[in-house]
Parts: C-alpha cells; sequence; structure tokens
C-alpha cells in the first residue's frame, strides 16, 4: 500500500479535479473554485488522468527555487544597507550595490528583503475620490460570502445593546447564516465559522471589512486585538481567503442587510417578544431566515455549489484550527505560565521536553486548553499556586519513561558521595 503526503490545498484541488472528472461541474466553474486559469485546470486534470491523485502534488516540492538568493549574499548585502547606505530606498540602494560592489539585485528584491527586516515602510498610495460602479454578483452560490458584526439594541427597551454575527451570499444574496452575541471577539467568532463549514462545508472566499470587526472601535469589543491573527490563520488552514474591503461601500450586501434588518428583525422579534440571546438564534435559525431568504433571494446566475466539503484531515483538526493559539516557553522547573495559570509538565512525555523549549497553549471553544510541542499534546497538572523558586537540575529534560539504570557504588559519579559519608562517621 502506498501512501501519498498532500497538502490541504492539493486535498482541495482533488475533491474539484474528481468533479471535473466525473462532469459535475466544468472547466470554468473548477477554475473559479480553485482560483486558477482554466488552461491550469486542464492540465491538473491531464495529470490526474495519468497519475492519478500523485499527479495533483506540486512539482517543486522539495527543490529550492531556481531565482532564490543566497543567505551568505543577503546578509552581505543587509549589512551593507545597514551601514553604508543607511536611509536609502530600495531603487537607490540597489544601483549603488551594483555600481560600487558588483551586487546585482533587483530593486523589487530588494525592498522585499528591507521590509522584511523593517528597514522600509511600504507608502500608502493617495485615496482619490474615485467614481463607484456596482460590483457585479458572483455567478456561484458559496463563492464569495460577505461577512460582518452589528452592533445594535436588537431587542430595544428589553434589554442591553448586542451584536448579530452576520454572513451574506455574493451570488444569491441570502443569509447563509446569523447569530447573536454579546460582541465579536475571537471566540463568538470562530463558533459561527465552526459550525458553518460542519453545516455547509468551506466557501471559497470570506469578504469582510478590516476596521469595525478586526479592530477595536467599540466598547463591546473586548478581545478584537489579536482577533485578525487569529482568523487569518485558522481561515489559511481551511484553504478559505480572505479578502478585506477598504470602505463600507466595498461589502455594501451586508451593509445594506443590516439596515434591513434593523428594521425587519427588530419589529419581528418584539411581535415574538424575544429578550434573550438563545431564543433570538433559535427563531433565526427556524424561522426568520428560511423566510426572509424565500421572499429576497435570488436566483444566482449559475447553479453549482462552491463550497467544499470537509476534508477528514479537517474534521479531525477542526477543534485545533478554531482556537486561539499562543506560545509560551517551558521554564526552568518545567513549568508554563500562561494568563495568571502554571501548568506543571509531567515527567513522562510522548516526545523530549527540555527547558526553554516553546510551547504551543491552544485554547479551545468548549473551555479545555491543550500543550503541544511539534504537535504532540503534552501531559500536564495545573497548580494552584505559583510554584516554590527552586529548579529541578536533577531533572535534565522530560523523557517518554523512567530511567532504569541506577550507577553502582564504585560509579566516578558517586564515589565523592562515598568518600565525603566515610570522613563523616571517622569524625564522629
Amino acid at each position: 500500500m502506498t501512501f501519498i503526503t498532500m497538502s490541504t490545498r492539493e486535498i482541495d484541488r482533488l475533491a474539484v479535479i474528481t468533479k471535473l472528472e466525473d462532469n459535475q461541474i466544468n472547466g470554468t466553474e473548477a477554475a473559479e473554485q480553485l482560483r486558477l486559469t482554466t488552461r491550469q485546470v486542464r492540465r491538473l486534470k491531464r495529470r490526474f488522468k495519468k497519475h492519478g491523485a500523485t499527479g495533483l502534488i506540486h512539482l517543486g516540492r522539495g527543490r529550492s527555487s531556481n531565482r532564490h538568493l543566497d543567505m551568505d549574499l543577503v546578509k552581505k548585502i543587509l549589512a551593507l544597507v545597514k551601514t553604508t547606505y543607511v536611509g536609502f530606498g530600495p531603487t537607490l540602494a540597489a544601483e549603488k550595490l551594483l555600481e560600487l560592489h558588483e551586487i546585482k539585485i533587483s530593486d523589487e528584491a530588494l525592498r522585499t528583503i528591507m521590509i522584511k527586516n523593517n528597514l522600509w515602510k511600504l507608502k500608502s498610495r493617495r485615496k482619490n475620490n474615485e467614481h463607484r460602479e456596482w460590483r457585479p454578483r458572483k455567478e456561484n452560490y458559496g463563492t464569495m460570502l460577505q461577512y460582518d458584526g452589528s452592533y445594535h439594541l436588537w431587542f430595544e427597551d428589553r434589554a442591553g445593546e448586542c451584536c448579530l454575527l452576520l454572513s451574506v451570499d455574493d451570488a444569491t444574496g441570502k443569509i447563509t447564516k446569523a447569530i447573536f452575541d454579546h460582541h465579536e471577539g475571537i471566540a463568538p467568532t470562530f463558533g459561527f465559522w465552526k459550525t458553518y463549514v460542519e453545516e455547509k462545508g468551506k466557501p471559497v472566499a470570506i469578504y469582510l471589512d478590516k476596521f469595525s470587526t478586526y479592530k477595536i472601535n467599540h466598547k463591546s469589543a473586548k478581545d478584537n486585538k489579536e482577533m485578525i491573527t487569529q482568523f487569518q490563520r485558522a481561515c489559511q488552514d481551511l484553504g478559505i481567503t480572505l479578502i478585506t474591503a477598504h470602505s463600507p461601500e466595498a461589502k455594501g450586501r451586508v451593509e445594506r442587510m443590516f439596515q434591513t434588518l434593523q428594521d425587519r428583525l427588530v419589529k419581528e422579534l418584539r411581535l415574538q417578544n424575544i429578550s434573550d440571546i438563545a431564543t433570538a438564534n433559535k427563531f433565526l435559525k427556524e424561522k426568520f431566515i428560511p423566510d426572509f431568504n424565500k421572499k429576497f433571494a435570488v436566483v444566482p446566475e449559475k447553479k453549482a455549489d462552491l463550497h467544499r466539503p470537509m476534508t477528514k484531515v479537517d474534521t479531525t483538526n477542526l477543534d485545533n484550527i478554531f482556537s486561539v493559539h499562543s506560545e509560551r516557553v517551558v521554564m526552568n522547573d518545567f513549568t508554563v505560565q500562561f494568563k495568571n495559570q502554571y501548568f506543571q509538565l509531567s515527567q513522562q512525555q510522548p516526545l523530549l521536553v527540555c527547558r526553554r523549549d516553546k510551547i504551543l497553549i491552544e485554547e479551545h471553544l468548549d473551555g479545555s486548553t491543550v500543550l503541544k510541542l511539534r504537535d504532540k499534546k503534552l501531559n500536564y497538572i495545573v497548580l494552584l499556586k505559583r510554584p516554590e523558586k527552586e529548579y529541578k537540575l536533577k531533572i535534565p529534560a522530560l523523557t517518554t519513561g523512567k530511567p532504569t539504570y541506577k550507577p553502582p557504588a564504585n560509579h566516578p559519579w558517586r564515589r565523592q558521595f562515598l568518600m565525603n559519608k566515610i570522613n563523616l562517621q571517622t569524625v564522629h
């Protein structure tokens, strides 16, 4: 039996190319779903026919780029830029490197190196008062979802302000999912999209705004500082493209939907005498959203649903993907401190754990905490109080089992202790 190692992206390609091979979708739809040209899709199809799933693995895997720069050359360039060419722009620095040092490098390659090492900042372009035109809808359901959160007095004076998290399909205008929560922080957003991909699959792209949803500009948004980084990482693991809008008008479909819901939904909740989040969410799912979509949704230009099914890898790792990832260092006493808690690592571990190792901490939506090192779960106990400041130097590292070897009495390690004991007995 031969095992093929494939990335999540390649597994997604396999699912789409299989649909194409079975004539469930055409080449244009496959190209749009994979974000490739139809020509490249034809190449993938030919390779799939000839080699099977192996043909979809990237041919450059394991090989370095033909255009990669030598690391010694990069270090030399950085040394010159930091000393001789301080304050130089990438274009002028590239010219001087060629003229005075015979180092040939393009200004764009140098700009990338300088930006990566915080030696250059991208200049923001001046915003022009451009004429805005209506953007045509996407052709297929699931191609792009617009997502946002709206803080409002949804229950009027019957309860306090809360947030409605909403996703709208661009092709049909359907409300694909909506839930109420107290804010649009990490946990509510992760919970929203975790249940979404379990129920409907993975959309090709999510269109969201980079201001209100992912930066703090509302008193109820408690933890938005980390949210964009965590959400980008989760979507990247699932192969979902994130598109950020530069203005509210760019994602006008979801913005106009909020205007409609702030009128219609508020009144519906009043008629139903609903004033709590749990009852409102049940009403949304069972009654309001089906009726609303039936009345206002439009027929897409093409019938194919481009939501990708969850793979076995996705399903297995879903709790890990939709968890908050943090990094901490193992202390000298093999404890890990995180959010005013101390985790004592057990002496037996599934792999070797050394002091100063960087541990990945996953905070799951169910409230559990998982400690990992190189994708292996570590055994630990939660300490009730801060550990004493004494280092367990007798243990060099945590291993997979207890040591069974005991040195004999005449071993060099034990001679000094034996001699000290004899001398002590002689004195007494």
